[in-house]
């Protein structure tokens, strides 16, 4: 185990802690990362490394770090016995994480007990450790504001429905906030008689036990839940801690390889707003029959793109989710034959993996096609760019829904009655209106709004800054109650 140096017992120093998976990892990183720079912390990064992926790995150890922040490395665990490939999503990394957390009161007391330690929503463990030593226990709720709503009342739910939610009549009515359509509803609660769900169940019914919630959004993105999880009677009944949004955290600085850089040299030559950016997430996969249907209505589009692909699963939506960075494949024995020529000069095919924030950012970017986990939504509003809604697993059907019906600042492709995939000329439609159509451009225009309010809210005295300040200065002052 390489623990960071020792702590002397008056510096500000905290722990933070996440689940495996770049969906997770990334935003809590960036948490680490604001609390040393903007607010004088000391952090211990605790890293789970058993089954760790290569992304994660080449992140947390290939990246300079500002000085101050220590990454923790957990031993790894033998879970050969314990988890298979067929296991679901969920269930495997709760696997993982109850076996890597047996040592974390020690790790804590090593690291000379720190003021205070943040988890991740599948680090519940840290609630009874936390206890025990006398640290105060914050979650990270990674997902959106309205998602950390329908969270608070899933054990409601879960306590006052019978049968399975999936074949509820209506929508599941979210005090305060938009219904949740039951199509929307995460893979984790469809089916209640399964070890994901006695795993997901088991980790979010906890979060009342935190001090305070931490949201990855801010105050002008998401008022109506923002304003539920605060002033709702239900929030209030069950005890709800204090929230705080505390700004889109997304990377902002980003290492970029050779090979991105030869990529980012072919956009300097493209027109501004004119390339469609085509990524599935930090594990998400494509069928192998969506893949050829989506290589040919991209191609019927004539539109300039960058699609980072990934060898199709039939299996699962999230087949890379362990494996991020570390596929190694050639795109041509699953494209239609001759699509990389025949698209040459117009569009560019990556393998596996890119560095999203540096293609976002581009000014030539002027879409995104996103599976809408929160972290690849955050940033595509953060640098003003729409989406095309694609979600593959998790949340990401109802972060769809509410980006394109709420915000407005994406369009959702429709699948034909009794269709498995979604077809090439509804790709071709959807990629048009976004990139040339009236009905892009008025979407556009909303995600470069959204643009502002996020950069407000990360000013210094913005809503988010000011957010995480007040935690901090309690931390900091030790007769403040925490």
């Amino acid at each position: 185990m390489v623990l960071a140096e020792s702590y002397s017992l008056n510096e500000h120093h905290g722990a933070v802690l996440p689940s495996p998976g770049m969906g997770h990892i990334i935003p809590l990183l960036e948490f680490a990362k604001r609390l040393v720079v903007h607010h004088g912390f000391r952090v211990s990064f605790v890293n789970i490394t058993t089954e760790a992926s290569t992304a994660q790995t080449d992140l947390l150890h290939s990246t300079s770090l500002p000085s101050g922040l220590h990454v923790v490395d957990l031993p790894p665990t033998d879970v050969s016995s314990l988890v298979n490939d067929e296991m679901l999503i969920v269930h495997r990394i709760g696997v993982i994480v109850e076996e890597s957390l047996k040592c974390l009161d020690t790790v804590l007391i090593q690291l000379g007990k720190p003021k205070a330690l943040i988890i991740d929503v599948f680090c519940t463990q840290g609630f009874d450790v936390g206890k025990q030593l006398s640290i105060p226990v914050y979650s990270f709720f990674t997902p959106s504001a309205a998602f950390c709503a329908f969270t608070l009342y899933h054990p409601t739910m879960d306590r006052e429905v019978e049968g399975e939610f999936i074949d509820l009549p209506e929508p599941v009515k979210v005090p305060g906030c938009s219904p949740v359509r039951t199509e929307d509803l995460l893979d984790q609660i469809r089916n209640r008689k399964n070890d994901e769900y006695r795993y997901y169940f088991g980790h979010v019914r906890r979060l009342c036990e935190a001090s305070g919630i931490f949201l990855n959004t801010w105050e002008d993105l998401e008022p109506v839940p923002l304003k539920a999880i605060r002033e709702n009677p239900f929030y209030q009944k069950i005890l709800t801690p204090p929230v705080y949004p505390i700004r889109p955290l997304i990377k902002e600085h980003e290492e970029v390889t050779k090979v991105d850089a030869k990529y980012l040299a072919w956009l300097d030559q493209q027109p501004e707003d004119s390339v469609l950016f085509i990524v599935p997430g930090s594990g998400g996969t494509m069928t192998a029959a969506q893949v050829i249907e989506f290589a040919w209505g991209l191609e019927l589009s004539q539109q300039r793109f960058i699609w980072v692909v990934r060898k199709p699963s039939d299996a699962s939506a999230s087949a890379t989710f362990f494996n991020v960075g570390g596929d190694v494949n050639d795109p041509k024995a699953y494209l239609p034959e001759n699509f990389v020529e025949r698209t040459r000069g117009r569009g560019v095919v990556v393998r596996s993996w890119a560095s999203q924030v540096a293609f976002l950012r581009h000014r030539v970017t002027g879409g995104f096609l996103s599976h809408c986990g929160w972290n690849s939504s955050l940033e595509s509003m953060t640098y003003g760019v729409p989406i095309i809604a694609w979600p593959l697993y998790a949340e990401q059907r109802a972060n769809a829904t509410m980006l394109a019906e709420e915000i407005g600042v994406a369009v959702k492709p429709v699948r034909g009655d009794g269709d498995t995939v979604f077809g090439r000329e509804e790709i071709e439609r959807v990629v048009r209106l976004l990139m040339e159509g009236e009905e892009g451009k008025v979407i556009r225009s909303k995600a470069k709004k959204l643009q502002e309010s996020a950069a407000k809210a990360l000013d210094s005295g913005g809503c988010s800054y000011e957010s995480l300040s007040r935690v901090v200065k309690r931390w900091k002052d030790l007769s403040a109650p925490i």
